[in-house]
């Protein structure tokens, strides 16, 4: 069975469509989620919705670089991490890709998330786009107080040159749909070099919907098309890489 490292349920609630994403997720191997936080509101669904799905779903609580320029709380957010159903920080991190203009009060905010996730010994989730330098640079701050595990770069779309860095401090590796679309050669060729202790699988719903599914909206039951694609690539099988990913995914936010 598949641990989804990495989705959004925001949507699904809206849309009243939960219930059926999470039976469809069941039918095609994915019995166990990370509901991803980033903002008030949502850090607030992804805890209440842990509560009501226990061992189902899991919550993260963060403030996304989207916030950086807003009148955010820490101490709000302090509290939210605290919570007992709260098994990762974020997703937080740096995106330089429309603008870096806002560079200083992104990094601000990375390292607030960073200096939570630290002192409550949870593991951080990282976005990082066009900034990889600066990313590297604020996880090195953290890394030596950690155990093995530092957190995850989420949808990884670096080189390998990248992954061996974040992999040097305690990060593991996950990969999205992104994996399977056709112009992604470059990401294909580097999933064998990743070893399985770093290896996790996400699907980023409702986005990224992998190949053949490219134009839906993604939900967790797609994993399995970019489990496939990554089983490949590796010279192993689906049901390999179910086990490798959900256990590092069970190892790193210490989950049952």
């Amino acid at each position: 069975m598949f641990v989804d490292s990495h989705i959004h349920l925001d949507d699904f609630v809206e849309k009243n469509t939960l219930e059926d994403k999470l039976k469809n997720a069941e039918k095609h191997m994915v019995n166990k989620m990370i509901a991803i936080g980033g903002s008030d509101k949502s850090n607030f669904l992804s805890i209440s919705l842990s509560k009501k799905y226990p061992n189902k779903i899991f919550a993260t609580a963060g403030y996304d670089r989207d916030l950086c320029e807003s009148n955010y709380n820490e101490f709000d957010l302090k509290k939210q991490i605290e919570s007992d159903y709260v098994v990762g920080v974020g997703e937080t991190g740096l995106d330089y890709y429309h603008s870096n203009e806002n560079r200083k009060q992104q990094i601000e905010l990375f390292s607030l998330n960073l200096n939570l996730a630290s002192q409550f010994n949870k593991p951080i989730i990282v976005h990082s786009r066009n900034a990889f330098k600066d990313t590297i640079h604020e996880l090195k701050k953290f890394s030596v107080n950690q155990n093995k595990y530092l957190g995850v770069l989420h949808c990884f779309t670096l080189d390998l040159e990248a992954a061996k860095k974040l992999m040097d401090i305690g990060m593991m590796i996950s990969f999205s749909g992104i994996v399977t679309f056709s112009n992604a050669h470059d990401l294909r060729s580097i999933v064998s070099y990743i070893p399985n202790e770093f290896l996790l699988i996400e699907t980023d719903a409702p986005y990224l919907s992998p190949v053949p599914n490219r134009g839906k909206q993604n939900e967790p039951a797609f994993i399995i098309h970019t489990a496939r694609q990554i089983a490949e690539l590796r010279g192993c099988s689906v049901e390999d890489i179910a086990y490798i990913t959900s256990s590092n995914a069970k190892k790193l936010f210490s989950i049952g």
